[in-house]
Parts: structure tokens; sequence; C-alpha cells
């Protein structure tokens, strides 16, 4: 781009302003600005090889050279990170965040305490505040962890329930009902 004019500053900074508009300020320390024709359109290019963009909506882009890392805050308050790996964090305003990892899987991490993980197989666990875990798996068995049992709910209603003290006991959908010790001796059963 042709120069309008050029500024040189006693601290070293040197302006030029390009005859599209655009404002390029140098910074002794090897930092550079762009002010875009628009006035609003600002790219920050740091010494550390950091880019900070500012866009006409306010969306401010940070990358971060080291760490290969760029950080996106929109006007909303939504604030996006993409890592190197993949990784791709979402902070929304109201405090609730979203994290897909490299192998697609993703946690919802909820503000009241409550965590969400979709698997990419379809696998579901979701963890309340108490600690206790639901998992809903793809075959539609499901299971709910709590600090008392283990429980694993069958799509033909089958639930078998396994306690803190290795006691089991099966409920089948006929009624039939089996208790096992914790070392797997059976203890009862009402075969119908």
């Amino acid at each position: 781009e042709e120069i309008q004019r050029e500024t040189a500053y006693p601290d070293g900074k040197v302006e030029k302003v390009l005859k599209n508009g655009c404002h390029l300020i140098f910074f002794p320390n090897g930092t550079w600005k762009k002010v875009g024709s628009d006035g609003k359109t600002i790219t920050i290019t740091f010494f550390n090889g950091d880019v900070k963009q500012v866009m006409p909506d306010q969306t401010v882009i940070y990358y971060y050279a080291d760490a290969k890392t760029t950080h996106t805050t929109y006007s909303d308050g939504l604030e996006v990170l993409q890592f190197s790996n993949g990784q791709i964090e979402k902070h929304y305003p109201d405090g609730k965040k979203e994290i897909t990892f490299p192998d697609q899987t993703i946690k919802n991490l909820f503000t009241d305490g409550q965590e969400e993980s979709i698997f990419p197989d379809g696998t579901i666990v979701r963890v309340q505040r108490d600690g206790s875990k639901t998992i809903e798996f793809n075959n539609g068995q499901r299971e709910l962890h709590t600090p008392q049992f283990k429980r694993r709910e069958y799509p033909d209603g089958t639930v078998k329930t396994v306690y803190v003290n290795g006691q089991q006991e099966t409920k089948y959908v006929s009624g039939r009902v089996r208790v096992k010790d914790k070392d797997g001796n059976i203890i009862m059963d009402t075969k119908l």
C-alpha cells in the first residue's frame, strides 16, 4: 500500500498512514498495530508472536503463539478457546461451559454443579451435585451410581443392583428376585 504520511515519535514509535485509510503503528519493541480504514478493525501483532484482533462488532480474537491457542470473546460474552490439540472450550456468559475434546467427546459443566458427558459412541454420563452418576449406554442399558449402590437397568426390564457391602440383587421382569452375598453365593432366589 502507498504511504500517505509517516511520523516518527521521540519514544521510537513510527506511525504510517496509508492512502487507503489504514494506520500502521510500529513500536520499538517489535510490536505493531494496524487500524483498518473503518477505524474499528484493529490488529496488534506483539513481539512474542501473539496476535490480538478487535473486529467492528467488538469481537476480540487473541492468538497465543507459544501455546498455539486462540481465545475469542464475542460481544454477547461468549468466550471460545481453541487449543492446538483440537480441544474447543465454550464459556457462556451464564457460567455454563462446554468442552469438545479431540476425540469429539462433549462435556457440559452446568452452573448448578451438574456435569454431562456425551461420548462419540452415544453413551451419556450425567453427574449430579451430590456425586451420583447416571450412565445411558447406546444399547439401551442404563446405570445409576450412588454412594450406597450401583444399579444397571436392562432394556428388557431386568434390574441388577450391587450394594457397597458387595451384596447383589437381580430383579427380573417375570417377578423373580435373586440375591447373592459379596462372595457370589445365592442367599435368596424366588424362582416363579
